[in-house]
Order: structure tokens, then sequence, then C-alpha cells
């Protein structure tokens, strides 16, 4: 049930504000329709999505979440995104703690006023709701590629049911996705946090620098 809570569209994290990219890629055209919006998703999953999820898993693995939110930010070249990942982990930790009071969540919004990197916070949550390393990847898995779904669906006027679709046939990457993260975040205890992937995606972090200077958006990022 915490799992659901957590990855239910209506908790209220933030997350319905941010598209993930997905407004930058369909108003540079890349995403125009569910096929390329699939795709999209498929690459942010593997890039974006992997690192999330690996951060997560480890966050709820118990692992120190200040080195992992240090590391977060050596995972975040863009400027603007470590700025969305931080505004995104702040309004996660806000609405967590009135669901699942924690020593330990406070004691991480204390030690990170501005916002600890959402995936960090995400693994903390999950950890704190009773919730496995496994469970906290495909959370964080399953959240890199919901939002610029639901972000589709509003900028292109998607048909509801063919993006939910998207979703579905996406369900088995996600899977893949958690599988390899909580591979990595088992390794922290030998190999710190090199074990962690920094899979790249750099036309992400350059529209995401140019999105943020649009004077006129529907979403944050």
């Amino acid at each position: 049930m915490s799992l659901l809570i957590l990855s239910d569209g209506r908790f209220p994290a933030g997350g319905h504000a941010h598209s993930g990219g997905a407004e930058a890629a369909i108003a540079a055209g890349r995403v125009h329709d569910t096929a390329s919006l699939e795709e999209f998703c498929r690459g942010r999953l593997s890039t974006a999505g992997l690192v999330a999820a690996a951060l997560a898993a480890a966050a709820a693995s118990g692992h120190d979440p200040l080195l992992l939110d240090d590391a977060a930010d050596a995972r975040t070249p863009s400027p603007a995104l470590r700025q969305v990942a931080r505004r995104l982990g702040r309004q996660l930790m806000r609405a967590a703690r009135a669901v699942w009071p924690s020593p330990d969540l406070d004691r991480l919004a204390a030690a990170r006023p501005a916002g600890a990197h959402h995936p960090v916070v995400l693994g903390l949550v999950a950890r704190t709701a009773g919730l496995s390393p496994q469970d906290a990847a495909q959370a964080a898995a399953y959240d890199s590629v919901c939002g610029p779904v639901n972000a589709a669906v509003r900028l292109l006027g998607l048909d509801p049911f063919q993006a939910t679709a998207v979703l579905a046939r996406l369900s088995g990457a996600i899977e893949h996705t958690a599988a390899q993260a909580s591979e990595h975040a088992a390794r922290l205890p030998v190999d710190g946090v090199d074990a962690l992937p920094a899979a790249s995606a750099p036309l992400l972090d350059i529209t995401a620098e140019q999105h943020a200077t649009w004077p006129v958006r529907l979403f944050a990022s």
C-alpha cells in the first residue's frame, strides 16, 4: 500500500508541474505522437531513470543520504536539472514528513534546507515507509517516464488511453531498469558511490538549460 501511495499521481510531491524534458522535446518536434513519446521515454529510462533508480535504491538500503546527495550532484551536470531535482526533493520531503514522520527525514531536511535530490529523498521515504530498495528503484524508474507521458497528453492532446498504453508497454523496461539499479546499489558497501551508474543524456541536459530560459512555458521543467 505504501508503494501505491508514493507512486500515486495525486501524492502531493509536485511532479505534476514537471514534464521531464518532454515539453522541450515536443517543441523541437522530436516527440509528436505516441511512438516518438515511447522512444523518448525509453531513452530517458535508460539514462536519467537508471541513475535515479540506483540512487533511490541506495538510499532505501540505508546508505548515507548526504553522501548520495553529493553523488547525485556529480551525476547531474545541468544546473537547471540540479535545481529541479532539489525543488522536487524538497516538496516530496514536505509531503512525506506529514505522511510518514521520521527522525531520518527530519535530519535530511535540516541538513539540506534547500532540498536534497529527489531520488535520494524518494529512497529515504521508501525506507521510512517500510519499502525495499527494489520498491524504491521501481518507484523512481516509473516516475522518470510517468511525468513525460502525462505532460504529452496535455501538450499534444494525445488520447489518454493511448498514452497509458505507452506506460503499459514500458512496464518491462521499468522492471529491468529497477533490477539493474538495485544491483548497482548492492555494490556500494564494496565499491562506494563509484558503484552507482553515471549514464548521461546530453540532449536532456542541453534542452533543460534552454527550457529554463523560456519566458512562457506550461511546465517548470
